[in-house]
């Protein structure tokens, strides 16, 4: 999954939520691999892979029932729901705020891993 638009955000893991028009293919544990670009790579340009994640949640709801912790959850802890909005469509075309999106969350894999590390040596 790309994630070219909030990769600093995935770098820290301060966003675990995403909004797709897609995606309803998805299931609660799923696994993904997030990329700095998938589709759109000229040729030749690889593909960088950032991390793996695996899917907690995923349901179908109309963008502009976000709240503020979501728009925090995305990465964005600065904007307003309607500027999360605002900020959504501009990338999607011919979205409203009344289109139905996928919400996907998720949970890093490696905080999971080293987590599970850190239990094991105590």
């Amino acid at each position: 999954m790309s994630v070219s638009l909030t990769e600093p955000q995935v770098q820290a893991r301060t966003k675990t939520v995403t909004r797709r028009l897609g995606w309803q293919m998805l299931r609660g544990g799923d696994r993904l691999t997030l990329c700095r670009k998938v589709m759109g790579r000229k040729p030749g340009e690889p593909l960088v892979r950032i991390t793996d994640v695996e899917v907690v949640s995923i349901r179908r709801e109309p963008l502009d029932a976000i709240e503020p912790d979501d728009v925090a959850a995305e990465g964005f802890p600065q904007m307003s729901p309607p500027e999360f909005i605002d900020f959504f469509r501009a990338s999607h075309r011919g979205c409203t705020p009344s289109t139905d999106v996928t919400r996907i969350e998720w949970r890093y894999l490696d905080q999971h891993h080293s987590q599970e590390r850190e239990e094991m040596q105590r």
